[in-house]
């Protein structure tokens, strides 16, 4: 049981800690603005559904009124004809006409009382709404610019995710730098030692390599001597001219 409840605790740790990093205070602000509008809305459409109601109200009252005018007319016409028992039924209909005026008339009354509370509460909540929005854009234009100072900061320090991953290549590039020239080195190292095949030799060991150098020194040292004999023999005649001219001078 304690373990299951460690492994719950650090799981919803984690998971706190991941929603942390996900959230985005910004979109947080502008999400409590939408809903606070809608519920703006709904309050002014409360206020149009009582004052829609109300005028209804007030449109049977004035046909109420109507007709209580003419039955009064009635009662009135009837009495001068001498029929009291129309006017009496006239007059009857009237007061019933008259008690739904009343009642009408309370109805029209809690309408307008709560259509005059709807409006305050709209005017109060309209306030409200348009302070949030502009506390709103202040505080995201705050969290821009702060999110923007962190990452130069961290650019900067080289302290960001980005930066380490970018510090870890550099490293892996100079690393793998290093191992190749070693390589090359080491291979440099076996080829001049003869313990490395050079494969753009043409398959020749190290004594045909010696032998071909003996040719070429054999070959310069004779060609060597055959100019040295060369300029020698040149060399005396001409002395020997110099020596012939200087006696007769």
């Amino acid at each position: 049981m304690g373990l299951m409840s460690r492994f719950s605790t650090i799981v919803k740790a984690k998971a706190s800690k991941l929603l942390d990093r996900a959230e985005d205070p910004r979109e947080t602000l502008d999400y409590s603005y939408e809903r606070q509008l809608e519920m703006l809305q709904k309050v002014r459409r409360g206020v149009a559904d009582v004052a829609t109601a109300k005028k209804r109200i007030e449109l049977q009252a004035a046909k109420l009124e109507q007709s209580v005018t003419k039955l009064d007319s009635q009662a009135r016409q009837a009495l001068a004809a001498n029929r009291e028992d129309l006017a009496r039924i006239a007059l009857e209909r009237k007061k019933g006409v008259q008690l739904q005026l009343q009642a009408l008339d309370q109805q029209r009354a809690q309408l307008q009382a709560e259509q005059e509370k709807l409006v305050a509460a709209e005017q109060r909540l309209t306030a409200k709404v348009e302070a949030f929005r502009t506390q709103k854009e202040t505080i995201k234009a705050q969290y821009t610019a702060a999110e923007a100072q962190v990452r130069i900061g961290e650019a900067v320090t080289g302290v960001s995710e980005e930066m380490a991953d970018v510090g870890l290549a550099i490293e892996r590039a100079e690393q793998k730098t290093e191992t190749m020239r070693a390589r090359a080195g080491a291979i440099d190292e076996l080829i001049e030692s003869g313990t490395l095949t050079d494969l753009t030799a043409g398959g020749r060991d190290e004594i045909d390599r010696e032998l071909e150098r003996m040719s070429v020194a054999s070959g310069v040292d004779a060609e060597l001597a055959a100019l040295k004999k060369e300029i020698g023999a040149g060399g005396g005649g001409s002395s020997g001219q110099l020596g012939a001219g200087e006696g007769a001078s």
